[in-house]
């Protein structure tokens, strides 16, 4: 495509003025290749201080006048459109369901106080933490039901600047998608903007590449690189997390790392003890490398399913750090809490099993595919079981935090009185054989027929209400 154009802007060249037209050609190349190169590495902002306890973080967030007692936390898995219709119907029905806490009746959803969003997932997330209740009205024409994958050939094809600085290695296609999703779908929207909204803290997730580790778009990450996560495009994140490796290129941020007097004690601390067999350990190894800037300058993000495609293991990780779930608890503010909610949504596909019939070499497209899937498949599996594992050991951690007697119980009501739940809408609790594998067929991509957008959204609602964890939270908020 590119070549054809320019043979047609030189057939009616002549010689004498050629060498001017490819000097003018050279000039705007290399004119837009700096001009974006420039632009590309100033993506996150450096800041001079670090401000303990300010900017974009959860304990700053919520909705205006919900319940201490409870504390709602939705995951949206990747999955393209497919993940982001089912994560949409979530919301809808937890639109409305109607509970009584605190002696007011509420919208779920306006419980809500923090939402991780994965690759496709994280479009419905950051939508509603910017617009909020405006998702109902538009988010379906903006996104759902818009061929977005359309939306982004015609800008590589038909934006003439992107013919230029889609050559720079300053410039990627996943660069060139977060403009798109910047103009087209999210306004121009920051996380300094959710935040001003007043909503649910969202945690768009994406990959470090290099480490093969969650890296999350919010100020905790951010001042381990001195920077300002609140300035910073949501579009951009969103671009970060869905750029599946090798379709899409990495979003590229700068590490400023130690120029704003931070330094994450715990890691040092852990670091010392040397216990390699922790999962503490480990977790700040993970952090360490970003620590040290003249080794780790660039910070090469990807689709965050690659590290975790449920967006539940930032949870863990979190209270990995500060050591236990008491202390998690204490930081964001929430000693009041008496019932810890998770509702997961996992739009994973079925494992195709297809190729174990052929005897042939598989296509390159086809072992990727491989590959991909289906350890995710299993990954999201052992996720979930280890979040509803560490349950018992977390109640334990606040109620012995919580209680100054050290024979405390669980009672409703005691100081030990904590309760956790786990559900989950994925396309594997649907009962009928036909039905669960028409869902779990449909593609990873950024295009679906309506109607298939209008079921994903219906089967969200149904399987809510059919999971047995929620009827029990309901019932208990009775």
């Amino acid at each position: 495509m590119f070549s054809k154009l320019l043979f047609e802007e030189f057939r009616f060249i002549q010689p004498s003025g050629i060498l001017r037209s490819l000097r003018l050609i050279t000039v705007l190349i290399f004119g837009f290749i700096f001009a974006t190169g420039c632009a590309h590495n100033t993506a996150n902002r450096a800041i001079d201080q670090y401000s303990p306890g300010k900017g974009y973080r959860l304990m700053n967030m919520g909705v205006p006048g919900n319940s201490d007692s409870l504390f709602l936390v939705l995951t949206f898995s990747g999955g393209g459109t497919r993940a982001a219709s089912l994560s949409y119907g979530l919301l809808e029905e937890l639109a409305r369901t109607e509970i009584i806490i605190d002696g007011r009746k509420r919208r779920l959803l306006d419980e809500v106080d923090l939402i991780s969003g994965v690759s496709g997932g994280s479009f419905t997330a950051a939508y509603y933490g910017l617009f909020g209740d405006r998702i109902f009205d538009d988010f379906e024409k903006k996104f759902l039901k818009k061929n977005i994958q359309r939306g982004l050939l015609a800008r590589a094809l038909l934006y003439p600047p992107n013919w230029f600085r889609l050559f720079s290695s300053y410039y990627g296609t996943s660069d060139m998608a977060a403009e798109y999703y910047d103009k087209y779908v999210f306004d121009g929207g920051t996380f300094g903007d959710i935040a001003a909204r007043g909503g649910p803290a969202i945690f768009v997730l994406s990959t470090d590449m290099t480490e093969g580790t969650t890296f999350p778009f919010n100020q905790e990450m951010f001042d381990v690189i001195c920077s300002d996560v609140s300035a910073f495009k949501v579009a951009k994140a969103t671009a970060a997390s869905s750029a599946v490796p090798i379709a899409l290129s990495p979003i590229i941020l700068r590490n400023h790392a130690g120029t704003c007097g931070y330094t994450p004690e715990w890691v040092d601390e852990v670091l010392k003890e040397h216990q390699v067999t922790t999962r503490r350990f480990h977790q700040a190894m993970h952090v360490k490398p970003y620590l040290e800037p003249d080794r780790k300058r660039y910070i090469h993000l990807v689709d965050g399913g690659v590290a975790d495609n449920l967006g539940l293991r930032l949870t863990i990780d979190r209270i990995t750090q500060m050591g236990d779930a008491w202390s998690s608890l204490k930081y964001v503010g929430l000693e009041k809490t008496r019932k810890i909610v998770f509702i997961a949504v996992n739009a994973e596909t079925a494992v195709d099993t297809s190729q174990d019939m052929k005897g042939s070499s598989l296509p390159f497209t086809r072992i990727l595919k491989s590959i991909t899937s289906t350890p995710m498949s299993k990954y999201n599996f052992e996720t979930l079981e280890l979040v509803r594992s560490s349950f018992p050991r977390w109640a334990d951690e606040i109620s012995k935090g919580r209680c100054s007697d050290e024979n405390y119980n669980h009672d409703k009501g005691s100081c030990g009185d904590i309760e956790f739940y786990l559900a989950e809408v994925a396309f594997h609790s649907i009962p009928d054989e036909s039905e669960r594998r028409w869902f779990q067929a449909l593609p990873t991509s950024f295009k679906l027929p309506d109607e298939t957008v209008d079921k994903l959204k219906d089967i969200a609602g149904r399987l809510l209400r059919e999971s047995s964890e929620f009827q029990q939270l309901l019932g208990d908020l009775k």
